[in-house]
């Protein structure tokens, strides 16, 4: 999964989590309270404000979830028992997706 978000930046709303996502804000907003792994700031307005470490562990939700078919549970179970042991293997998969993806990029303009 590659998301289009602005790089460097300190906060995402949650109208940019769920459109990389592409997914309804709703959603995001229900897994913020499911998932204590979750921390992101509300501003004045109450606002949600997501920081990348949050979008990283949204993206580790995501592909437990949307991806591999985990139950709410499930995932919860997964990432307390073995949270970073899941985030290293998840880390390895995206960055040989990223290199995947420049490989076929490259070779569809030999």
């Amino acid at each position: 999964m590659h998301l289009e978000l602005a790089p460097n930046k300190r906060y995402y709303s949650i109208g940019e989590i769920a459109k990389a996502f592409d997914v309804n804000a709703s959603l995001i907003r229900f897994w913020d309270k499911e998932f204590d792994i979750l921390k992101p700031k509300k501003n004045a307005k109450g606002n949600r404000m997501f920081t990348p470490e949050d979008v990283k562990n949204l993206q580790l939700i995501y592909h437990l979830v949307k991806e591999r078919g985990f139950t709410l549970e499930g995932a919860k179970t997964h990432l307390k028992e073995g949270q970073k042991k899941t985030l290293d293997k998840f880390d390895i998969i995206n960055k040989l997706e990223t290199i995947k993806a420049q490989l076929t990029t490259i070779k569809n303009q030999l």
